[in-house]
């Protein structure tokens, strides 16, 4: 009966907090990855049900400040949706936890690169930066993709301050919900031929990835490459992404 009962508590448990699934994540691995590669993934951060409940908020248009369609800016195909402040819970939470352990990798590049730059510890710290700077509306997005659509290649660059990594996660499942629609990463190195990542994810994965540039070891020290990301045709199915950047925009 006690186990029954134990059993039932622990189906019931509600998921944990966003501070404790990231402080549980391998982030020397994270680290390394994102040195080596520029990206890396941190597997089932959302569970089932959050990524469902993210993916469920798009059609209320209380939660956003804006609605992009990605054709008639040259973007793509496809639309996203800019979230206002106050945040979800858990997305202000994630946004949160995040920042802080991706600040220590930030200054570590900007370091590398001789860049005077250093981001504060705090992810409150950062916005009170980014508004003095001007930089005052929220970023975090919802995107969505059907059959046919694609994004192309790009930086999310909002403004004179820019945090240089971000978080996208992946809230719907491939195979399931939609069929390619990759996730894209690029790297061009100077005087070499670019380098395509084409990142795996399954429902709930996020995928950390630089958003400008980052450092790379050469026969003289560190030295700076540019990257781009982006999604992918969707060959069939509706594919949707919550996505977390760090700066505010103008």
């Amino acid at each position: 009966m006690n186990t029954q009962a134990n059993t039932a508590m622990s189906q019931e448990a509600p998921p944990p907090s966003a501070d404790a699934r990231v402080a549980a994540r391998d982030w020397p691995a994270t680290t390394a990855e994102l040195d080596d590669y520029g990206c890396a993934v941190l597997e089932k951060l959302l569970t089932p049900q959050e990524c469902r409940d993210f993916a469920a908020l798009y059609a209320r248009e209380e939660h956003f400040r804006s609605h992009i369609e990605m054709a008639r800016h040259g973007f793509g195909k496809g639309e996203y949706r800019y979230f206002r402040y106050p945040l979800p819970e858990l997305l202000d939470g994630l946004r949160t936890a995040l920042y802080a352990r991706l600040a220590p990798i930030a200054n570590a590049w900007n370091e590398r690169l001789n860049v005077a730059m250093r981001y504060p510890a705090g992810h409150a710290d950062f916005l009170r930066l980014c508004h003095e700077s001007g930089q005052t509306r929220p970023t975090p997005l919802l995107l969505q993709y059907v059959a046919g659509d694609f994004n192309c290649l790009h930086q999310d660059l909002y403004g004179e301050l820019a945090f240089p990594l971000q978080v996208a996660i992946l809230l719907s499942e491939p195979g399931r919900d939609f069929t390619g629609g990759e996730f894209v990463l690029t790297e061009q190195r100077p005087r070499m031929q670019s380098r395509a990542e084409v990142v795996p994810l399954r429902q709930g994965d996020a995928v950390v990835f630089a958003v400008h540039n980052r450092p790379v070891n050469g026969t003289k020290g560190a030295y700076r490459v540019n990257l781009r990301h982006g999604v992918s045709r969707l060959r069939s199915g509706r594919r949707q992404t919550l996505g977390i950047i760090f700066h505010d925009a103008r």
